[in-house]
């Protein structure tokens, strides 16, 4: 009778867990569907299956960006990933999210391995319910109670518990990689099966066989009978298996695997214990880093701690495979860890054999900063000295400078769209200009940084003032724009910001030279290492994740990168621009001498840039007039391409193509032409279709002028001017980091006074709160005090 209900109770535990499991996969599995197996999230918008997969297996990788050609992968989940916070059964969620990567992966051609651990966990969980089941039914026979009491469970030995969880530990396995359509296999090997050359040979060809027919190996010593480790055994120049890193390590250079994946309860290595004060995530590891690393304890459970990871990872390392030991418990990132790291991003730690020849982002990060701390106490005539240096060096230098332009643009010759090589290109009235904008920047840095805003005597010898102060670290990322960089460097030296900049590699000799220009200027003074020029590999998306060291990320390029670093920034807020959709309206009252003029320069004068026009209002009575004939015949002649918008379209019999969309940026010579019934018409549309940059009317009616230019919401709004108005050198600002449209801090072309906030200084003497209470001494006082004017001469 007690074995039937013994039994019994083990079918209810695991009828009671399937569904469990089952809703898990099902739930996880509904969001892959066949197409989104093929399909990895990927920064360049290439699908993973595109990346040729072949590789000839030798030395490790020397970068993260390499990673995505892994062609064969060892995971290995640690305890503390697999099992849950109380360490009796397995985390399922995660473990279902681990499953869909493997096969995301596997599904595009790779082959992928995994050595698993989770065996002792489950088997608790199974134990203790058949332990708590025999109680219970002992205590009904010999007390004939029907309620239970409290009772004691053993302590539970680990290879009873592997033994008993093996096997339910992979039926959960092949539970879930069939709603993959995906294949798993069993193999439990312990250190002999390794010491053992049959054995060895055995292994091996069993582990091929299966990765040719595209099935996952599912890889875990055999707790059940595995001995204790014991320490310094390993032999020279072979790992000994003592735990699953060690296994993860000796199976990867067995199988001549490409990449070898750790997952732990932490996010990588650091140079000191987790959570302690000064931790720093190291990002790249290189052999012979050990000395300045302190290992802490071990993980909650499993058997080795992250000394463990390290020895295992330096010898696969070693072995000619690449490892990154990454957090796979972290339910932020555990949902796409796996083929993050595939993909090349910034996870974890990624362990190299090659070290950078500079230094890594990191660095020139944290140089940024103390470099920008300097510049920020330099007095205004010292940076401003810096600035005009830079302009000299950018017209005595002209012939250097034109010729790595030269190179860039030869080199980009069939692979860029012509407005992307105009953006390219330099020359010398563009260096001229560049010059005049920087000595305009010069001129107005001598009252930008410690400026008083504001001063308030709070009480008697209490008195607070409001100051300005740089903003930090500006990270600045362009494309196609090696003219943006000594714009940039200019503005953030005359605020006192620490700089990085991070160019298009299209532009690579013409940002090399600048760069080094710029580093000439601000060494008169010793800040050379203020602005920082990112050379390395680093992936955009990576770039904005330093949240610890970037205080701003400015971008400067087309809308599509603008809206893709909106999406990866993580906590660092994003000055900028997605689109520039800028709009012209044609009032009835409009000067036929002034409309094609303003549409002409608005359109022509330079296409590819975000303060072009793109779509023309016309109010529908100058349709069929000599006015509107002007404009179509000038933009004919000018070669501009004309999409007629709905309701245009709607008065012609034959008309240009119709508009596919009201809200689209050409940055070429294509323009919307739509009709509106009236200015307020006119102001409905640019609300709805536009992007808030810049929108221009033109009329001669000063009421209507009016009307538009309080009415519109835009960074810019103009009255009978043109739209390439929008640019902060044209409004005097000597250069510009960008044109913002959002609603705080800055708007519009932003200069220098866009790169400081404030800060707050207050001077007393012994002055308490207390003091101020309801039977205090003191009361306050809130005056305004005069603001002291500053020599700017």
């Amino acid at each position: 009778m007690l074995s039937q209900v013994c039994r019994s109770g083990f079918q209810s535990f695991t009828q009671r867990l399937l569904p469990r499991v089952q809703s898990t996969i099902l739930s996880r599995s509904r969001r892959v569907q066949p197409s989104a197996i093929r399909h990895v999230r990927s920064w360049s918008n290439i699908p993973f299956i595109t990346v040729p997969l072949s590789r000839t297996h030798g030395k490790s990788f020397a970068h993260r960006s390499e990673l995505k050609h892994a062609k064969r992968i060892v995971v290995k989940l640690g305890s503390a990933v697999v099992t849950r916070g109380d360490e009796c059964g397995l985390a399922l969620g995660r473990l279902a999210s681990i499953v869909e990567q493997v096969s995301v992966l596997q599904n595009q051609g790779r082959e992928m391995m995994l050595v698993t651990s989770g065996a002792v966990a489950f088997g608790k969980q199974r134990l203790r319910h058949e332990i708590l089941l025999s109680q219970s039914v002992r205590q009904a026979l010999h007390s004939g109670q029907n309620h239970l009491k409290e009772m004691a469970i053993p302590v539970l030995e680990a290879r009873a518990c592997a033994a008993a969880g093996q096997s339910g530990l992979m039926a959960l396995y092949e539970a879930m990689f069939t709603q993959y359509s995906i294949c798993a296999a069993q193999i439990l090997v312990t250190n002999l099966d390794f010491h053992d050359e049959q054995k060895r040979r055995n292994l091996n060809g069993t582990l091929h066989e299966l990765l040719r027919m595209n099935i996952v190996p599912i890889v875990n010593t055999n707790d059940a009978v595995v001995p204790p480790a014991e320490p310094n055994s390993d032999l020279q120049g072979v790992i000994s298996v003592k735990d699953n890193d060690s296994l993860a390590a000796r199976l990867a250079v067995e199988m001549k695997t490409d990449l070898l994946i750790v997952l732990s309860d932490v996010e990588g290595l650091f140079d000191s214990p987790p959570g302690s004060d000064d931790a720093k995530l190291i990002d790249i590891f290189y052999p012979g880093d050990q000395q300045s690393v302190t290992f802490g304890t071990k993980s909650r459970v499993g058997m080795g701690g992250m000394e463990a990871k390290v020895k295992a990872a330096l010898w696969a390392l070693q072995g000619g495979t690449s490892v990154v030991i990454a957090n796979g418990t972290h339910p932020k990132v555990s949902g796409h860890v796996i083929t993050d790291i595939v993909e090349g991003k910034k996870v974890g730690t990624f362990f190299s054999e090659v070290k950078p020849a500079g230094p890594t982002v990191e660095q020139q990060g944290e140089m940024a900063r103390s470099g920008g701390r300097m510049l920020a106490t330099l007095e205004p005539e010292q940076r401003a000295e810096i600035i005009h240096h830079l302009a000299d060096l950018l017209t005595d230098q002209r012939d250097e400078i034109l010729l790595a332009n030269k190179k860039d643009l030869e080199e980009a010759e069939g692979r860029l769209a012509t407005p992307l090589l105009k953006r390219l290109s330099l020359s010398t009235s563009k260096l001229n200009s560049l010059a005049i904008g920087l000595r305009q920047i010069a001129a107005s840095s001598q009252d930008s940084v410690g400026r008083v805003l504001r001063r308030t005597r709070i009480a008697k010898d209490l008195e607070l003032e409001q100051v300005t102060v740089p903003i930090g670290v500006l990270l600045v990322i362009f494309e196609s724009r090696p003219d943006c960089l000594p714009q940039v460097a200019a503005l953030a030296i005359a605020s006192g910001n620490g700089l990085l900049l991070k160019g298009g590699k299209e532009a690579s000799h013409s940002n090399r030279i600048l760069h080094l220009l710029t580093q000439e200027a601000l060494s008169i003074h010793g800040v050379k290492e203020a602005v920082q020029l990112v050379n390395t590999r680093e992936e955009v998306e990576d770039l904005c994740r330093l949240d610890k060291m970037i205080d701003l990320i400015i971008p400067r390029g087309s809308s599509q990168l603008v809206r893709d670093i909106q999406k990866a920034a993580k906590g660092i807020p994003v000055m900028g621009h997605s689109e520039g959709i800028c709009h012209m309206y044609v009032d009835s009252e409009a000067s036929v001498d002034k409309v094609t003029r303003l549409v002409r320069d608005s359109k022509c004068e330079y296409p590819a840039a975000c303060n072009a026009l793109e779509t023309l209002l016309i109010h529908r009575d100058l349709l069929r007039t000599p006015l509107f004939d002007q404009i179509i015949d000038m933009l004919r002649v000018e070669q501009v391409k004309i999409h007629a918008g709905p309701k245009f379209a709607s008065y012609l019999t034959f008309s240009p193509s119709e508009v596919k969309s009201l809200r689209t940026e050409y940055g070429d010579l294509e323009l919307c032409i739509e009709v509106v019934d009236s200015v307020q018409d006119a102001i409905d549309h640019i609300h709805k279709y536009g992007s808030s940059h810049t929108d221009v009317i033109v009329t001669e009616n000063e009421k209507t002028a009016e009307f538009f230019l309080q009415h519109v919401d835009s960074a810019c709004v103009f009255w009978n001017a043109s739209t390439r108005f929008s640019d902060g050198y044209r409004f005097g600002l000597g250069a510009e980091v960008g044109i913002s449209t959002s609603r705080i801090h800055a708007r519009g072309p932003v200069g220098l006074e866009g790169l400081l906030t404030t800060k707050w200084l207050l001077r007393g003497q012994d002055h308490v709160v207390s003091d101020f209470s309801e039977h205090g001494s003191l009361k306050y006082l809130h005056e305004n005090l005069p603001i002291p004017q500053r020599n700017t001469n």
